[in-house]
């Protein structure tokens, strides 16, 4: 009962109901915590593509000159890069460009 606290109506206050609402909303907890890596993921690439794409290359030319290069930047600092700092994504990709 204790975590149903803050629960509205009957799923607060009716134990059948509120274990109920409690179970699930732990299933969405823990479902949420698998989904949350894969947007950041899918966000994180959408910025290094339009990064790249600005420069004139796609995301996957991008990756493959990255792999190519033996560059070791991950997604999650590229996309900060390319949102943030373009002056030094625009380096990375010159550099990654050779």
């Amino acid at each position: 009962m204790k975590l149903a606290k803050g629960y509205f109506g009957r799923r607060k206050n009716v134990w059948t109901v509120a274990k109920n609402a409690v179970e699930k909303g732990l299933l969405y907890a823990y479902e949420g915590r698998k989904q949350k890596k894969r947007n950041f993921r899918s966000l994180w690439i959408q910025r290094i593509n339009a990064g790249a794409r600005e420069h004139g290359m796609s995301y996957s030319q991008f990756m493959g000159a990255m792999n190519k290069s033996g560059m070791q930047l991950n997604r999650k600092v590229l996309a900060d890069l390319a949102m943030n700092h373009p002056e030094a994504f625009k380096a990375v990709f010159d550099a990654v460009k050779k």
